[in-house]
């Protein structure tokens, strides 16, 4: 499998909190203080953070996150993201603190009312892009695999993803979407209009699964162009059910795109990287995490962290 080769500096960095949270309270089991109090998600969630910034070297980064659902989606289908499960009871307070350690780290810890993560990252992603800048999106979210392009990768830490055992780390690029998805960046929001997210709630036409949408992807080109040309399909089965989905397929081009023109709530030239050290080891120390700490403590007396360049 091909990968997108890192050459160059990295200029910004978005990365999907919710995801990241999620994955470190399931990574670590059973991490408590001396006071029986959970910190597992803090301290994986702070680690991750801290390595995205050794492997990609960033001028400017952000964290962001949900803050609600957006209108446009919840009228559409009201449905919409009800069937997730509550979270974990130990988690929940554990996101207040790692909402509080983000700024400390030096990062923008961003959210929007109504707004999910991935519009932001969305509207980021293209505001950077517009000014020239690269731009990588931590996250294993496949909505966010749209946003890939020339200046715009996926980083990711799964092994399976490496071009050799001594990674560290992969960028994904447009190869990496072609192979998993068969269809272009751009195009996975069509796939996902016929196929619906199961995650998300979003329901697709019955019977029609993952490799037969982008199939008609790759031969309409997109799902506007199928809807205007359905008689064309070959398939009569299928021909039938795209031609009755209509109108779900129609609600589910609104229900899975991406705002890219949301206002920003901190502009661009605000996310440069400034680590807080003295407030992050205060902060660090009811939780007991006395290597990371340490390492922390050494790199806030030796290093100062060094300036950013300059970007936007």
């Amino acid at each position: 499998m091909r990968r997108f080769a890192y050459a160059g500096r990295v200029k910004l960095l978005l990365v999907d909190g919710p995801y990241y949270v999620y994955r470190s309270f399931f990574a670590i089991r059973e991490l408590s203080n001396s006071r029986g109090e959970p910190t597992n998600a803090i301290y994986g969630f702070v680690k991750v953070l801290r390595k995205m910034l050794r492997d990609l070297q960033p001028d400017r980064a952000a964290v962001l996150w949900d803050e609600g659902l957006p209108h446009r989606r919840t009228q559409l289908q009201p449905e919409y993201k009800q069937q997730r499960a509550e979270m974990p009871e130990l988690m929940r307070p554990q996101i207040a603190h790692i909402r509080r350690l983000v700024p400390l780290l030096g990062i923008a810890s961003l959210r929007q009312p109504d707004t999910e993560a991935d519009d932001l990252i969305a509207s980021y992603t293209r505001a950077a892009e517009n000014q020239g800048a690269e731009v990588v999106v931590a996250t294993n979210d496949k909505d966010l695999f749209q946003l890939v392009g020339d200046r715009v990768k996926v980083y990711s830490t799964n092994k399976a993803d490496f071009a050799s055992p001594k990674d560290a780390f992969a960028l994904l690029g447009a190869d990496y979407v072609r192979e998993k998805w068969a269809v272009e960046p751009r195009q996975i929001g069509d796939v996902l209009c016929l196929v619906g997210d199961t995650s998300d709630n979003i329901p697709g036409v019955n019977g029609l699964g993952p490799k037969r949408a982008a199939a008609l992807i790759q031969e309409f080109g997109s799902v506007t162009a199928l809807l205007t040309r359905v008689e064309a399909i070959q398939n009569e089965t299928i021909r039938e059910k795209v031609a009755s989905a209509r109108e779900q397929i129609l609600s589910n081009q609104e229900m899975v795109r991406l705002d890219t023109h949301l206002p920003l709530p901190a502009p661009l030239a605000e996310l440069t990287i400034r680590p807080r050290y003295a407030e992050l080891l205060a902060e660090l120390e009811p939780w007991e995490f006395k290597s990371l700490t340490e390492e922390i403590r050494q790199e806030a007396a030796g290093s100062a962290h060094p300036k950013q360049g300059e970007l936007f």
